[in-house]
């Protein structure tokens, strides 16, 4: 069931009456109730992936806690504890290897050793890399403390299985997010405008910008020898597709969570107008960002065994140096398994390894960059060195596309010798991008260009600390409907309609 289609929209109209219709302490059975019918509908077979993930996760968190609370003594009861936990992440990342990794591995073994070995096609459950990843994060909150073992199995189901959230994220956090789904929430008018107008962003963003430039980059990157020198172009296209596909998204499930009464975790803030590549990854899929932080890259750093390499480190390389080293390779480690996460693929191995090369790079040089600044006096609050940083993080960020346009990493770096070697933009102008063959290349890549100049306008307000639902709020009633509505039919009128393209993240 598509976010976009006409029957999602009945299903969430007649959710929302009955929620709001039914006494404030039962809210959070219906929303149980339409979470499971939602994804039930979706796809039956795969519900019971998600009960198994839900039932695993809540044993094994009720379990761990009991067993530290019971214990009399204290470090016995943590190690049998951590067995539980351990016993838990491995039944809920091992379902998630099977069903993702399996062919891949397969794959490449036969690739490599002409085993001969049968490559089955499994079912890849819908949002199952974003649901494992919240009930991996909810057992090691309770095994830290950070939040208490939920004793009602179906407030526990809703958490995992809130269905605005459950097909691309955003990732959720048990203590902020389970507390919400369980209170009751009165009818506010301003939540249905809010995340009306929300929605209505978001499919903006997905139905007029991403699914045109997706005409494009389909056809360039489908064959890049034929559109070689639309390379660049169908990089900058690539962003508007993915940007506006993901964050669209997120759009439309964080709206619908509003007129729920609920507050679902922001996921992007601006994220081109970044300075660093690290600072990119604090603004892009700002929940995975801060899953890996929390729940890989510090205990990683924090482990023995990269203390033991510390030592080392200081010793060899001196306290300065060394010090970052076990840094570096933990943020190597964090976007290798960010890349696989985002797929089975040699691209996505590359990207991942592409991304973390670059950020350990930059942290280990990053007083060496420091020392630089100050001999050439340069002022980093200039508004011509931020430009220049935003402009470097943007090249920079392309380049890690390229892995995720190609089929291999050796088909990237062959589409990056033909966007530095040719250039011929006027080839998209040879692309059919209308209905049935029809050519509406100049006023698709018209309706792309005012899309990204209103996309912009948003972004520098946002940038700014101006909220977008206070100004809208501070409209006369009749401006804002006006508005909206010329939203509402712009959306269809401008969008190719001739297929109907899912969410990508969804696929993850």
């Amino acid at each position: 069931m598509l976010t976009a289609t006409n029957g999602f929209i009945l299903f969430l109209l007649i959710s929302l009456i009955i929620y709001y219709a039914v006494p404030q302490k039962w809210q959070w059975i219906v929303l149980l109730a339409i979470s499971w019918g939602y994804y039930i509908r979706t796809d039956a077979l795969a519900a019971l992936f998600l009960l198994f993930s839900t039932v695993t996760a809540y044993a094994c968190a009720f379990f761990t806690e009991k067993t530290i609370q019971k214990a009399e003594d204290k470090k016995e009861g943590k190690r049998t504890a951590r067995k539980i936990l351990i016993a838990g992440m491995l039944l809920e990342f091992a379902v998630l290897a099977v069903l993702k990794y399996s062919g891949f591995v397969l794959f490449n073994i036969n690739k490599l050793f002409k085993a001969g070995i049968s490559v089955p096609e499994l079912l890849l459950p819908i949002g199952i890399s974003y649901y494992t990843f919240q009930t991996v994060g909810y057992l090691l909150d309770v095994y830290w403390g950070r939040t208490e073992a939920e004793k009602n199995f179906l407030r526990f189901s809703l958490f995992v299985s809130f269905f605005p959230q459950l097909a691309q994220g955003p990732i959720g956090r048990h203590k902020t997010l389970s507390p919400q789904l369980s209170a009751g929430h009165a009818f506010s008018f301003d939540n249905i405008r809010c995340g009306l107008e929300r929605i209505l962003w978001g499919l903006f963003k997905k139905m007029l910008l991403s699914d045109w430039a997706a005409v494009f980059t389909q056809a360039v990157f489908g064959n890049p020898d034929q559109y070689s020198g639309a390379i660049i172009i169908g990089l900058l296209l690539y962003t508007v597709q993915l940007y506006g596909s993901f964050s669209g998204g997120i759009d439309v499930a964080l709206g619908i969570g509003t007129m729920f009464g609920i507050r679902l975790d922001e996921n992007f803030r601006q994220p081109f107008f970044a300075t660093s590549l690290s600072d990119f990854w604090t603004r892009w899929h700002i929940t995975l960002g801060t899953w890996m932080k929390d729940y890989v890259m510090y205990p990683l750093t924090l482990s023995r065994f990269m203390n033991r390499l510390g030592k080392k480190c200081r010793r060899l390389f001196g306290k300065k140096k060394g010090r970052l080293i076990p840094i570096c390779i933990s943020n190597l480690i964090v976007f290798f398994i960010v890349g696989i996460w985002h797929g089975p693929t040699w691209g996505n191995i590359g990207w991942g390894l592409y991304n973390g090369v670059i950020i350990a790079f930059s942290s280990f040089f990053a007083s060496s960059y420091l020392t630089a600044k100050e001999k050439l006096h340069i002022n980093d609050k200039a508004a011509w060195y931020r430009f220049f940083m935003m402009f470097r993080t943007f090249v920079i960020i392309h380049i890690s596309w390229l892995f995720d346009c190609a089929s291999s990493p050796g088909e990237a770096f062959k589409l990056l010798g033909y966007s530095v070697t040719r250039f011929a933009p006027a080839e998209l102008l040879t692309i059919s991008s209308g209905k049935q063959g029809t050519a509406y290349t100049p006023y698709a890549l018209l309706t792309i260009g005012i899309g990204c100049l209103l996309l912009l306008a948003v972004s520098i307000l946002k940038e700014k600390g101006k909220r977008i639902p206070d100004i809208m709020g501070s409209l006369p009633l009749p401006a804002e409907f006006a508005l909206c509505m010329i939203l509402l039919i712009c959306i269809p009128l401008f969008s190719p309609m001739a297929t109907v393209r899912g969410f990508i993240y969804a696929q993850f």
